[in-house]
């Protein structure tokens, strides 16, 4: 527990937890459930029997409509419940996504979540410094804190991107297209999981400040976090396009190494096809080739000199249309 606006920072248990809810009037109240599933028999102990009571209940908040506190696997979630708020909120840990439940009232903010949680953290090492007036001001402290785990891992998955397109034209290797993979999955994950976050999130402030009876300083924390959320999206979409573009750059350089290869074998093809015309010309068994071409001259003038010919033509030809040269120039290219 954090007590408010001393910074106060208090470890108890749930039962304690409790009493200062209804005591406190301006209350921060972290929970970390356990990370662990359930026993592999599938039969709890008595103690775990009774640790598995409603959250809810285990804080007196039975009347609020939050019996899903702490349930494991809740899907996105914004909503107000007359003067009280709830929130199931996304966040990046450890390259992960898991979820902070969040419920806010005028006097207190308390938040949920299995194991170790940054953003929570990052906000008690605030509340000193920063002294938010109220309770929702802390719980936008807390919403800011969770969009900023998605925008670093945006930002660092799109930097990951540009340092490896720029080693692809270096020197492109078969395990860049693996580590571009995974990039590209990250990003579709960040923004399947921040997208409808977003929407419900987006959908219930702009209600909200539709209500005349919404304070106007409240307005404006709604109005930073939907400019911030928007910011983020907008990396997390930036990322995504990065990733697309590197494998369009991939699949470039493959296709220029491809073109490459084609343009050697038609060299080749182009100075040993008379070559081997002439051959199997000369091979065929007709009579006039074996009863009339039988001096030694007319074998070097006609099977080696027609070939000396014919490639000194095509050789000629690749000159003057400057292809060798240009095959020169891309194979010095490939090797730098």
């Amino acid at each position: 527990m954090v007590s408010m606006p001393e910074g106060t920072v208090t470890r108890t248990h749930v039962s304690e937890a409790r009493t200062h809810l209804a005591a406190s009037r301006f209350l921060l109240v972290d929970i970390e459930l356990p990370e662990e599933g359930p026993p592999p028999d599938g039969r709890p102990s008595g103690a775990e029997r009774s640790a598995e009571q409603p959250l809810a209940h285990l804080l007196g908040l039975e009347a609020e409509g939050v019996a899903w506190l702490g349930r494991e696997g809740e899907p996105a979630r914004a909503e107000f419940l007359g003067d009280s708020a709830a929130f199931v909120v996304p966040m990046i840990q450890e390259a992960r996504i898991t979820h902070v439940h969040a419920f806010v009232t005028e006097r207190y903010l308390i938040t949920v979540h299995r194991g170790p949680a940054g953003p929570v953290r990052s906000l008690t090492a605030r509340l000193p410094h920063e002294r938010p007036p109220d309770s929702v001001a802390m719980l936008f402290l807390l919403l800011e804190e969770a969009l900023d785990t998605f925008r670093r891992s945006a930002v660092e998955a799109l930097l990951e991107v540009e340092d490896l397109e720029d080693e692809m034209f270096r020197q492109r290797v078969p395990q860049h297209v693996y580590r571009l993979a995974r990039l590209r999955r990250r990003g579709a994950l960040l923004h399947h999981a921040l997208l409808p976050y977003l929407q419900v999130t987006d959908e219930i402030f702009t209600r909200r400040m539709m209500n005349p009876g919404f304070p106007e300083e409240r307005q404006k924390l709604a109005r930073d976090y939907q400019h911030t959320a928007r910011l983020v999206l907008t990396d997390i979409e930036s990322l995504q396009n990065a990733a697309r573009r590197a494998f369009a750059s991939y699949s470039s350089l493959v296709s220029g190494e491809q073109n490459n290869v084609i343009n050697r074998l038609a060299i080749v093809s182009t100075i040993f096809l008379p070559l081997t015309f002439l051959t199997g010309f000369f091979g065929m068994n007709f009579t006039y080739l074996t009863d009339e071409l039988e001096s030694r001259g007319i074998f070097w003038l006609l099977a080696v000199g027609l070939q000396v010919v014919f490639l000194l033509i095509a050789l000629y030809a690749l000159h003057r249309t400057r292809l060798w040269r240009k095959l020169r120039d891309d194979g010095s290219t490939d090797v730098q």
